[in-house]
């Protein structure tokens, strides 16, 4: 709520939804919506905007018709958890931004509206029995003025730091961060295999992996054609993360210790987002939520965009069919993002999430390299967040048979300090 009085006019005609960020996720969902005869209003201080991040995402998790916006696809996918590549034998793909937020307007309804404001809060408006009956009040600011609108249903996709969802549980141990420090550049040696992308890279030329707070960082790197690179340090996951300066140092010591300096600097990146976001509570009486501000930030790749532009026309007939038919859009929408047996799965991956946070640095090349020796089958659908549990806890099981016995004990620590998790795994597990 906001203690400065609402503007008293509307800085626009009712709509059906509005949904706050302009983002990948936002604009899918919003496509989504309009496309099934909703009117849409789209929010955010820059809705024109390009898209600021790199994407990228397995070509095969991406939807058929997302594939066309390939900026480049990579056949020859490697990690390195030890002296000689891995071949992951599995397309990767960096998507094209422009092309990206293109196709999504293109696949839109004629009733979307991109609105350049900024949105402070949102509240039901009860003048009715029940809240489909009354529908949402937002408010914020556009062009510098008070702003006001109204709809029958707010959908936050401003990111990992909602603008809108009160969710207090969000990360009940603290937020684990990803963080990451990349640049695109010119080189006149190659920082990484030519032609190939290189998912994962824990080689150490700049020296051992520090063992304070920083943990052990590797290269996500990819040749982008002829002398031009993106190469980034990044951190999986820590409690604290590595900063920015940490990271950038880092990777400008790796590339100068092995003799590939950059030789121009197009462009630098920096993200930083948590990794544990759990889901909200089942039964909700929040806003509706969308993207990385509804928790779907995956808890051990970091993805996100391809996760949602696949759910998002399953939340958008579920939140279409309960205005149509008098429902509540708010509880329908995340019962159809967040069914039970998600819910579950994600409590796998978060017990996964502190497996990682609980290894010694130097202990996560041999994680990845167990990780990556299952059959492939097996770790695809384990970076999948539409797995179900039962197949989620199996893989974690053969992965601590088969990892090295200075990465089981570690493990073994974790699942014991989250026991009834874990019990909750196995027998998810036994059952499936």
């Amino acid at each position: 709520m906001t203690d400065a009085p609402l503007p008293t006019g509307l800085s626009g005609p009712p709509t059906d939804a509005l949904i706050v960020g302009a983002g990948p996720a936002g604009l899918a969902l919003a496509a989504e919506l309009s496309a099934r005869g909703l009117s849409v209003r789209v929010t955010d201080p820059a809705p024109h905007a390009p898209f600021p991040a790199t994407y990228g995402a397995w070509w095969d998790d991406l939807p058929v018709w997302a594939r066309d916006c390939a900026a480049h696809t990579w056949a020859d996918v490697r990690v390195h958890t030890g002296p000689q590549p891995t071949p992951l034998l599995r397309p990767y793909t960096l998507l094209d931004n422009a092309a990206l937020r293109a196709a999504l307007l293109g696949r839109a309804g004629p009733g979307l509206t991109l609105t350049a404001a900024r949105v402070d809060g949102a509240a039901v408006r009860m003048d009715g029995a029940t809240r489909t009956a009354g529908g949402w009040t937002a408010w914020g600011t556009q062009a510098g003025t008070p702003a006001r609108w109204e709809a029958r249903v707010v959908i936050d996709a401003s990111g990992h730091r909602p603008a809108l969802l009160r969710h207090p549980d969000r990360h009940p141990d603290g937020a684990a961060l990803q963080t990451a420090y990349g640049i695109v550049a010119t080189f006149d040696r190659p920082p990484s295999a030519p032609g190939a992308a290189v998912w994962m890279d824990y080689r150490t030329p700049h020296g051992d992996p520090p063992t304070d707070r920083r943990g052990a960082t590797f290269l996500y790197a990819m040749h982008l054609g002829g002398n031009r690179y993106f190469v980034e340090e990044t951190s999986l996951i820590a409690r604290p993360a590595p900063t920015r300066q940490d990271l950038q140092a880092r990777l400008h010591a790796r590339l100068r210790a092995q003799g590939t300096p950059p030789r121009e600097i197009i462009s630098d990146e920096w993200v930083s987002f948590p990794m544990n976001t759990a889901p909200p509570a089942a039964g909700v009486g929040s806003v509706l939520a969308f993207g990385a501000a509804a928790g779907l930030v995956h808890p051990i790749s970091g993805f996100q965009v391809s996760g949602a532009l696949r759910d998002a026309p399953a939340v958008a007939d579920a939140t279409a069919r309960a205005l149509r038919d008098g429902r509540d859009p708010v509880q329908a929408g995340w019962d159809a993002l967040w069914p039970p047996e998600r819910r579950a799965a994600r409590a796998v991956h978060l017990l996964g999430v502190q497996a990682l946070l609980n290894l010694p640095p130097r202990a996560l090349p041999a994680f990845f390299a167990a990780f990556f020796a299952l059959p492939p089958a097996r770790w695809h659908a384990f970076l999948d967040p539409r797995t179900p549990p039962g197949p989620l806890a199996r893989t974690m099981l053969r992965l601590f048979a088969h990892a090295p016995a200075h990465v089981r004990l570690p493990l073994a620590r974790a699942a014991l300090r989250h026991a009834g998790t874990s019990l909750h795994a196995l027998n998810a597990a036994a059952r499936s």
